[in-house]
């Protein structure tokens, strides 16, 4: 899968090791821990149905 900065701004400015370090808690839910980033896979492949939101 793909994720692209614009649909996924997270991943933007990190180490590559970060992004490399995935976790799938769930079948078709993936996290990253370094980064407290959890999508499911609908969400990436439909980024548009889903607004961006992040906590402060």
């Amino acid at each position: 899968m793909f994720l692209s900065y614009q649909d996924f701004p997270w991943f933007q400015d990190v180490p590559i090791r970060q992004i490399l370090k995935i976790q799938e808690p769930f079948p078709n839910h993936f996290y990253w821990p370094d980064l407290d980033v959890d999508l499911s896979k609908e969400i990436i492949k439909n980024p548009e149905r889903f607004p961006l939101k992040a906590k402060a």
